[in-house]
């Protein structure tokens, strides 16, 4: 899925120029990274708000046109408040295409209710990870990683190296030598 959200550049910058954008239904935002100089835009409220739901907009490459210029961003962070529905400020950072970038992706579990450590050997499957960073070129960034708990035995624990990242994602922490566990399984397997 491709996301593009409309910016614009803006001169004014602190607390009372930021609070007179979120009054006009405009939220304040920074691009930084690259070549270029970090610069102050607005973006409008109810896209962005609207955007950050959707679970892939967090991992996608976005195209961020900014005055009719088009840059390729990932978002990088955001304040909501603490208790309306608005987005503070978000942060993007300019992505080169052709460099490999650290993004951190959900996990999505699956098949756990046939499980052998559910279904046979009376165990409860525990999730120790929800997202796991991986390193990839922008346009392999996976929106989630899949884990099959289908063949999970009571006892056993899932590490990182378990799961098949797809194509041109290395799982960052793998590289670094740590072998992350993601879930384990309670129970014990019946002796037959």
């Amino acid at each position: 899925m491709a996301f593009e959200l409309i910016a614009a550049k803006r001169a004014e910058q602190g607390t009372g120029a930021s609070r007179r954008l979120r009054h006009a239904g405009q939220t304040p935002a920074v691009v930084y990274g690259g070549e270029k100089a970090p610069e102050a835009v607005t973006i409008d409220h109810n896209t962005v708000f609207y955007a950050l739901k959707d679970e892939a907009f967090h991992t996608s490459v976005i195209d961020l046109v900014v005055d009719g210029a088009k840059e390729p961003v990932l978002v990088r962070d955001f304040q909501m408040h603490p208790y309306k529905q608005q987005v503070m400020h978000v942060d993007f950072q300019r992505v080169n295409l052709n460099e490999k970038v650290h993004v951190k992706v959900p996990l999505h579990y699956v098949n756990a209710d046939v499980s052998p450590a559910v279904k046979l050997h009376g165990g409860r499957l525990s999730y120790i990870l929800n997202e796991v960073e991986v390193r990839a070129l922008p346009a392999a960034l996976p929106n989630f990683i899949e884990v099959d708990l289908s063949t999970v035995v009571g006892g056993q624990t899932i590490h990182l190296s378990d799961v098949k990242l797809p194509e041109g994602v290395e799982g960052v922490s793998l590289l670094r030598g740590e072998d992350l566990a993601i879930a384990s399984a309670s129970g014990k397997v019946k002796a037959e």
